[in-house]
């Protein structure tokens, strides 16, 4: 029985012949995780997986101090390891014959100069773009996929709920992120999905702010937005609370911020643009006259990458389909104030409906 890897490579193959293209050089990381099984990053070495359809062969390109990675847990059988006296290219030659003349690559990955040492060696090489084949079959997550990503959401919940016991005032951001970082091992993830975000008071009011050594206050907005990564899917979530008793002020904008989550998802299902679900969360918020605290899109895709497609803000009119994974994470930002964010991750099942990974409670929380 065919793995979900080799299934993966037939359809990129299969598209990679209709469109007359003779060899595929995926290079993105995650890319080469999802159609080969291997979870690596190479940092400045190369590693690529290469479909070569005029010979009907699939080559793994690996640092040789990966090659024992790589063969514990992919089914890609060819195998190659690169070392770092070797040129990267001169060994991709070796193994295609160097009269191809149609490489299908990522744009968005491909550098310039991996760019040059191609040409260096495939002389009559052109290259056209098959990200966006690959865009698409990442998009529509399968029922598996979506395990994986409820584990690694169920992760980010438990370490919440534990790391803000922890929480005084007194303590620093930096504090409190070191927390949170350590209890996600505790809690059996591989590692932080992105940069954990831990902001308090006037710091609430960047959206994607630093941690640093601000000390928690009494009447503070506490923003937290993190995420792990877990058998190489990731969750990323958000929730705001107040440390000690809040104004009628903070309670206004927080149930604001709330409803305007809660209309983002109750709009989501198959069958409608994905605009449909910005629209109706920002809404809430224009109504209320916060509109210009607001300057974002309300999500954005998720899975093996913390970001990835698709996009989901005012002008994308793309139809939302079965299988898609994204955030909905409304927020409003008010300079020298703080701010409020709640994000949520849903999914759009196979009957179209939305589902819900998360389960942290949004009301608001006291500290």
């Amino acid at each position: 029985m065919s793995t979900i890897y080799e299934q993966r490579r037939n359809a990129l193959t299969q598209y990679l012949v209709e469109q007359k293209i003779e060899v595929a050089m995926i290079t993105d990381p995650a890319n080469v995780f999802y159609y080969s099984g291997f979870n690596s990053d190479p940092h400045e070495r190369f590693m690529s997986l290469m479909i070569d359809t005029r010979a009907e062969k699939t080559i793994l390109f690996v640092p040789a101090l990966d090659q024992s990675a790589a063969e514990a847990v992919t089914d890609v059988a060819n195998i190659i390891s690169i070392s770092d006296e070797q040129i990267p290219f001169e060994v991709v030659s070796n193994a295609l014959s160097n009269d191809a003349k149609l490489f299908g690559v990522e744009k968005k990955s491909l550098s310039l100069f991996r760019y040059d040492s191609l040409l260096a060696y495939f002389q009559k090489a052109e290259v056209v773009d098959i990200q966006p084949f690959t865009d698409k079959l990442r998009m529509r997550k399968s029922r598996e996929e979506i395990e994986l990503m409820q584990n690694a959401v169920n992760i980010i919940e438990n370490v919440l709920a534990e790391g803000i016991k922890k929480v005084k005032v007194g303590m620093t951001e930096l504090e409190l992120t070191a927390v949170f970082e350590t209890l996600m091992r505790e809690f059996g993830a591989d590692g932080p999905s992105f940069s954990t975000i831990v902001l308090s008071g006037e710091k609430a009011a960047l959206p994607h702010g630093t941690p640093g050594d601000r000390k928690f206050q009494d009447g503070d907005f506490l923003l937290i937005d993190f995420g792990v990564v877990k058998d190489g899917y990731c969750s990323d979530t958000t929730r705001t609370f107040v440390i000690g008793e809040p104004t009628e002020k903070q309670r206004e904008i927080y149930d604001i911020v709330l409803r305007s989550n809660q209309a983002g998802i109750d709009a989501v299902k198959a069958g409608v643009p994905l605009n449909t679900f910005d629209i109706a969360a920002r809404d809430v918020i224009a109504n209320e006259g916060y509109n210009e605290y607001f300057n974002n899109r309300v999500g954005h895709g998720l899975g093996i990458e913390v970001h990835e497609e698709p996009s989901v803000h005012g002008n994308n009119e793309d139809i939302a389909n079965e299988g898609l994974v994204f955030t909905i994470e409304p927020g409003i930002y008010i300079p020298e104030y703080g701010g409020v964010r709640i994000e949520d991750t849903v999914y759009i099942n196979e009957n179209g409906e939305a589902e819900v990974l998360t389960s942290f409670p949004r009301e608001l929380q006291t500290l």
